[in-house]
């Protein structure tokens, strides 16, 4: 695994998950391999039944001189007809969103793994954040 976005499994309940290609530049490739990436405030849409994640940042590839990319573009996602139909009924509920989890590679190609999630409230952040500390206090007891 390349990155995971933690924020997200914070901020919304994960409903289902996809696993998606990416296309991408050669430079975005060698920068995404130097962990030179960041999607934390990045989303995904549909538009003319293509996906695309948007506000991805990638950033430039410091050996590539004149043929590097953009750092913030939308890059498109691939996905069969089917998976794109079914995201695309998902998100017309409201309060459904669709954010990108983690980038990983997968026999030499990068894939990015999105979710279809729904924002969590105040108290459930604050319950995480209970049960997280209620793990930590038990296993320092333990270690004790």
């Amino acid at each position: 695994m390349i990155l995971q976005n933690r924020k997200a499994y914070y901020n919304y309940h994960i409903l289902e998950e996809y696993i998606a290609g990416i296309m991408l530049v050669g430079s975005e490739v060698k920068s995404i391999r130097n962990h030179d990436i960041n999607f934390k405030d990045s989303y995904i849409y549909i538009n003319n039944n293509e996906v695309f994640v948007k506000q991805m940042f990638i950033g430039k590839y410091k050996q590539a001189v004149h043929t590097n990319h953009e750092e913030v573009r939308d890059r498109k996602l691939l996905l069969t007809k089917k998976q794109i139909r079914n995201i695309q009924k998902q998100l017309q509920v409201t309060g459904i969103t669709s954010v990108p989890l983690e980038i990983f590679e997968m026999s030499g190609k990068f894939k990015i793994k999105i979710a279809i999630a729904k924002g969590k409230k105040l108290y459930d952040k604050r319950d995480v954040i209970k049960e997280k500390d209620i793990k930590l206090q038990t296993q320092r007891e333990l270690i004790k």
